[in-house]
């Protein structure tokens, strides 16, 4: 043997005897773009291919989504309502954590929800060498200069005036590049980075987002391609109210404004999904689907239903409530070559997994202090089947009521919706209902059969993991975290039951 061929087969032996640190899970891949859609209360069964026999709107742009990559039929919002929803997907973290403990912000002038110092999903992924832009509405707060002209008064009224500046934009959170609206009641004020450009009419706001979106992906295409990977987060206004379809998408539905604008919010999805394809970028992007909540009753869920369509297909409540109508959300992702094509997963996933996600995918440690509660669904996206896949969720509703689960157990911390569904809470414990509700998913989806009183066992385990949850700070393996306040999750009229941090 000559000395070549011994070198060789040294190194050959010594690969066996000292192996070289295996790569995190995803390492080998290569870095995709990212887009992340999210509908603004669009209900589960608001998409035809979730709801063929209950559901009477036609989505052939989400429908064909769902045939290009994986269905999660168990997807969740971290809340029943718009801005912890929006909290939980950017930082891994319920937002129950936070001073919001129930409601929404008011848009304008509230301080930022995420902390300065919170590492985001787009200050992670800017580390890992991407550019990210925010295209849609915001809704997790900041504060504003006016100009001189313009009075506090008149700026209550209408809203944002052109040219007033914005104090700790989405850009002071990770985003290269914002362009939008801050939430749906202010949506006439259009902002660009950190100042309103121009005041519009609430009916155009939909397809300039689109517009917008399609425009970032056809000036960032070839940067992509060469290396330099996008994160492009549209969180869309639609189908929120106001709902206001454009000329050409009225009457097309036959069921009213909300079905037209559910098509026209399928339609802009179309056009974003359309440029990553015109531009050569479809195969190495990751594109996820879903919406922040359940379908709201403004949308005239009784009259749709009386018409035959069901927003939250099977399932009991809408936006707000406690039960899985509130909260429970269509969720596709499509990446071309890495995900089956039509799969399907009955994994319990949540939009805080986001940033566990993006981590494993590039094959980076994120601090104890980051995603507290996110949990990777890459090895079910992969078909890989390892990994830690989520065993448990916390739910929350806008009156800010818990509910706990576990498997298919899911624990209800209030006697009634826990939002705008009825019986209300006030209403359900007049009429003598129980404090908690215990259901079994498997065989109760609807949740109309109340086990508490039946499995006192299971509720004293779900509750034990609840208040674990939050004394620990994260539900994900790591060293203990502070929660911003003490949480109470069993309210009542009497002595609300309050867990400080161990």
């Amino acid at each position: 043997m000559n000395h070549a061929k011994l070198v060789v087969a040294l190194l050959v032996l010594l690969s066996f005897i000292f192996p070289r640190p295996a790569k995190a899970r995803g390492q080998e891949l290569e870095k995709p773009n990212i887009v992340y859609i999210l509908a603004d209360d669009l209900g589960y069964g608001d998409v035809q291919c979730l709801n063929p026999s209950r559901g009477k709107i036609k989505t052939p742009e989400l429908d064909k989504l769902a045939t290009q990559g994986m269905t999660f039929t168990d997807a969740h919002s971290g809340s029943s309502v718009c801005t912890p929803t929006r909290y939980g997907l950017l930082t891994g973290r319920y937002a129950w954590r936070t001073r919001l403990q129930s409601g929404v912000l008011d848009g304008t002038e509230d301080p930022p929800l995420i902390a300065a110092s919170r590492l985001t999903v787009p200050a992670f992924l800017k580390q890992q060498g991407y550019t990210t832009a925010a295209i849609g509405k915001w809704h997790l707060g900041f504060t504003s200069t006016l100009p001189e002209s313009v009075t506090a008064s008149v700026q209550k009224k209408a809203g944002l005036p052109a040219g007033a500046r914005i104090i700790e934009s989405p850009t002071t959170r990770g985003f290269d590049y914002f362009w939008g609206c801050s939430n749906a009641r202010t949506m006439s004020g259009l902002i660009e980075n950190d100042k309103v450009i121009e005041n519009i009419e609430p009916i155009t706001m939909l397809p300039r987002l689109g517009q917008q979106a399609v425009r970032y992906v056809n000036e960032h295409a070839s940067a992509a391609k060469a290396g330099k990977p996008f994160f492009l987060y549209v969180p869309l206004t639609s189908p929120h109210t106001p709902i206001v379809p454009t000329k050409e998408w009225k009457g097309k539905s036959g069921l009213g404004d909300y079905g037209d604008f559910v098509m026209q919010t399928d339609a802009i999805v179309g056009e974003v999904l359309a440029a990553l394809e015109k531009n050569g970028l479809a195969k190495n992007t990751l594109v996820v689907f879903t919406s922040d909540n359940g379908c709201s009753p403004a949308a005239g869920t009784e009259k749709l239903e009386a018409q035959g369509h069901f927003a939250s297909a099977q399932l009991r409540g809408y936006k707000a409530d406690i039960w899985d109508g509130g909260h429970r959300v269509p969720f596709f992702v499509r990446w071309p070559g890495k995900v089956a094509p039509g799969s399907k997963t009955t994994q319990l996933v949540c939009h805080t997994d986001l940033m566990a996600t993006c981590a494993e995918l590039l094959g980076v440690t994120l601090p104890d202090t980051a995603a507290e509660d996110s949990i990777s669904w890459l090895p079910v996206l992969l078909g890989r089947g390892k990994g830690m896949p989520r065993e448990s969720i916390v739910h929350h509703s806008i009156h800010g009521k818990f509910a706990i689960r576990q498997g298919s157990w899911k624990l209800e911390f209030c006697s009634g919706s826990g939002g705008w569904g009825k019986p209300g809470d006030p209403e359900a414990a007049k009429s003598g209902l129980p404090a908690v509700q215990l259901y079994d998913l498997s065989t109760d989806i609807a949740e109309t059969k109340n086990l508490a009183a039946e499995r006192p066992e299971v509720v004293a385990q779900l509750t034990k993991l609840l208040e674990r949850t939050i004394a620990e700070g994260r539900s994900t393996p790591g060293a203990k975290q502070r929660n911003d306040i003490s949480v109470v999750f069993q309210k009542s009229d009497a002595k609300p039951k309050r867990v400080k941090n161990k």
